[in-house]
């Protein structure tokens, strides 16, 4: 279905794709895999008509192919749902699905009807429930990523490319578009996907094709491969533990956050829990549980019915996230590109954001040679793939964007970090490199609050954690406690009480 051939793509005097080769065969799931800044994502958008190759041939169905834009890979049957969302956020979902290709009436009316029976049936196969007439903006994360996939469904396309489809869903949702990808697969689509989940690629994939640094690495056959050698396949070496060793917790440790009661809403439950120096506290739970909310609440970015807090001993009341800077509270967001960066403006400027007291020269001035030396450690520090501190933050990867929203904190002096899903989009070669990172941060005696769908990632990192449900704290497990089964005992099933 899909034949690319010695693909090669250069910005300016960079070359990023050196020869690429991926052949994908009708019927088949295809992963594509490759660390952070490997090409995945330029390679996709060269099939995909958004940006050209400089060099190498493009066949689909045996039929070279060279397309200008996007419209016309549409119209070569090839559909995309993107990393990063590519929704008009005004829009509602219907709109935002049948954008520039809307049904019309035999009097070239717009038929609504139409549209919106189309895209519910398409939502009815996904097993998925969300409201049609309202902003996509007024949506949940997980919700918008559904509509992004079925905006895609509703193009018949027969080759289907998955960019980190599953990165905001719940292990229920992933699940739904499984089976979805499953029957599109018997079909005779051609699906590529992209993820840095390996346990999805073992559930649903059939063969793998592998790049590094823009290089094709191989393809196999995911029958014969295990996690280990995928892995030493995307990063040239093997990552014998992805968590790092985990201190004996401190009973002395001084405690830094005390929040004595946190209230989502009125009449909903009422949370406490406290934060010591050193420590990673986890938040665990599904998705609309409350997890971010709370977060959020303590900053004062979520309009909370009551929160009251103590930080270092003192009763304190944070007005909004400025206030939080104020007090050394710095928030890593779930999403990056729209409360985590402007990603218009280069990495230099978006790591000074906040904090460009730290450079001042005089009192008017400010030293841009150690601003900028200031950046290039920050970005060795995460490794940040990019040209140098003057890159776009646009031209970056998704997994790229996220370290620098990370090096951004870690260059300003925080006490306390928030981090709501610290490894979404990031490979597993950096994804030891931010937890060690964490883990530095934390024995300098700061503190971090973790927020994170990935069990995995809550039980290696964890010293304790808080399980949430229904917008309260149900339970907090410490110790040999903080097992799967414990948590999702208590996300699924348990009581909500005032948890101390």
């Amino acid at each position: 279905m899909l034949e690319l051939n010695g693909i090669r793509k250069s910005f300016g005097r960079i070359e990023v794709l050196h020869g690429v080769d991926l052949h994908v065969n009708a019927g088949e799931v295809h992963a594509l895999l490759g660390e952070n800044g490997a090409g995945k994502s330029t390679l996709m958008k060269i099939v995909c008509g958004i940006i050209q190759p400089s060099a190498g041939r493009i066949l689909v169905e045996g039929r070279e192919r060279a397309f200008a834009t996007y419209d016309e890979a549409i119209a070569a049957g090839i559909g995309i749902v993107f990393q990063e969302f590519s929704l008009i956020p005004y829009l509602t979902a219907v709109e935002n699905m049948f954008l520039a290709r809307e049904l019309r009436t035999p009097l070239g009316l717009l038929d609504r009807k139409a549209m919106r029976g189309r895209a519910q049936d398409i939502l009815r196969k996904l097993e998925v429930d969300l409201p049609l007439d309202v902003p996509v903006a007024r949506l949940s994360v997980a919700e918008q990523q559904f509509v992004e996939i079925a905006k895609a469904l509703s193009l018949n396309a027969r080759i289907l490319v998955l960019d980190e489809p599953t990165a905001t869903l719940t292990p229920a949702e992933v699940e739904h578009l499984f089976k979805v990808m499953r029957e599109l697969r018997a079909a005779g689509v051609a699906i590529v996907f992209i993820s840095h989940h390996l346990e999805e690629i073992f559930e649903i994939c059939d063969r793998i094709t592998v790049l590094r640094d823009g290089e094709y690495v191989g393809t196999r056959d995911v029958a014969g491969m295990t996690a280990d050698r995928l892995v030493e396949m995307m990063v040239g070496r093997r990552i014998e533990n992805s968590f790092p060793p985990q201190p004996a917790p401190d009973p002395a440790a001084r405690t830094v956050l005390d929040v004595e009661e946190v209230q989502l809403r009125r009449g909903g439950p009422v949370s406490s829990f406290h934060l010591r120096a050193g420590e990673i506290l986890g938040f665990a739970g599904l998705v609309g549980s409350g997890r971010t909310e709370t977060a959020l609440s303590i900053l004062g970015a979520y309009p909370a019915a009551r929160c009251k807090i103590r930080l270092d001993g003192v009763q304190t009341r944070l007005g909004d996230p400025a206030d939080g800077l104020a007090h050394g509270i710095g928030l890593l967001p779930e999403s990056r590109k729209e409360q985590g960066l402007i990603t218009s403006f280069p990495i230099l400027q978006n790591l000074s954001l906040n904090n460009y007291g730290k450079y001042r020269r005089g009192r008017w001035f400010i030293d841009f040679r150690k601003e900028r030396a200031f950046t290039e450690t920050a970005m060795d520090q995460v490794r940040v793939k990019a040209q140098g501190p003057d890159a776009r933050v646009d031209t970056l990867s998704g997994g790229n964007q996220q370290k620098v929203v990370i090096a951004r904190w870690l260059n300003h002096d925080m006490q306390i970090l928030i981090f709501d899903e610290p490894t979404r989009g990031i490979d597993v070669g950096a994804k030891a490199e931010i937890y060690q990172l964490m883990r530095d941060f934390t024995a300098r005696g700061c503190a971090i609050i973790m927020i994170s769908s990935e069990l995995p990632e809550i039980i290696g990192m964890s010293d304790r954690v808080c399980v949430f449900r229904s917008g309260g704290i149900v339970a907090t497990v410490e110790g040999d406690a903080i097992t799967s089964e414990e948590i999702m005992t208590h996300a699924t099933t348990g009581r909500v009480d005032h948890v101390a």
